[in-house]
């Protein structure tokens, strides 16, 4: 009799417990996430100066913003949507006018990035993930050439991949490390002023870096 009692009971908890480990193991559904981390933006390698490093300026500082997504689990699979929006604290030495990276002298604004990612879990609750997709980034370029003073922005299209780690937490929140670069090769000048159009666009080559970590809810 106490054995089968024993037995019901350990068949009590083995039940609670498997919807509660399931749960914990999906990645399926919407989520939101915040982030922050290291970005630098410098030449890319046909704008790279071999003779002249000083020349090729980076420029460093902090991005921040929220992603959005929508994760489908298929067992140890796990394929997903994203789009993000971004800003950054990283900007260019203004007393060195028009030193270059591939744009010239400017302040990085703000990002916009859509694509994809797919990612194998390595334990039941982590993912290790790939990604890919296009990004929109935003420069504010600054600085004169001796005759005229420029306060322009520079709308960059390019692309972006990346890798990284997510970690739930519990059946909702979860956190990430990521590691991104990114190649901007086509750009226009959005002038300010309303009654002059924006420039033809033309070709650039700038590299992004980033590491940025999240933490989010899935719903």
């Amino acid at each position: 009799m106490k054995k089968g009692l024993a037995l019901i009971a350990a068949g009590s908890m083995a039940a609670i417990a498997t919807p509660a480990f399931a749960q914990d193991s999906d990645f399926s559904g919407p989520w939101i996430a915040g982030i922050a981390g290291y970005d630098i933006n410098k030449a890319g390698s046909s704008q790279d100066d071999d003779l002249n490093p000083d020349a090729d300026e980076s420029v460093e500082g902090l991005t921040y913003g929220a992603a959005i997504g929508y994760d489908v689990d298929m067992g140890n699979v796990v394929l997903g949507a994203e789009a993000e929006l971004t800003d950054s604290t990283a900007d260019s030495d203004y007393d060195n006018n028009f030193s270059t990276f591939g744009l010239g002298t400017v302040d990085a604004g703000r990002d916009i990035y859509v694509g994809a990612r797919a990612g194998y879990k390595v334990t039941p609750s982590t993912l290790l993930y790939a990604k890919g997709g296009y990004t929109n980034a935003r420069f504010n370029f600054v600085g004169s050439d001796g005759t005229t003073d420029y306060n322009e922005r520079l709308d960059t299209d390019g692309f972006r991949v990346g890798a990284g780690l997510e970690q739930k937490f519990s059946s909702n929140a979860f956190g990430r490390l990521e590691y991104r670069y990114s190649n901007y090769s086509e750009g226009e000048i959005d002038f300010e002023a309303e009654d002059i159009p924006d420039s033809d666009r033309f070709d650039i080559d700038t590299d992004r870096h980033q590491i940025v970590a999240s933490v989010g809810l899935r719903f």
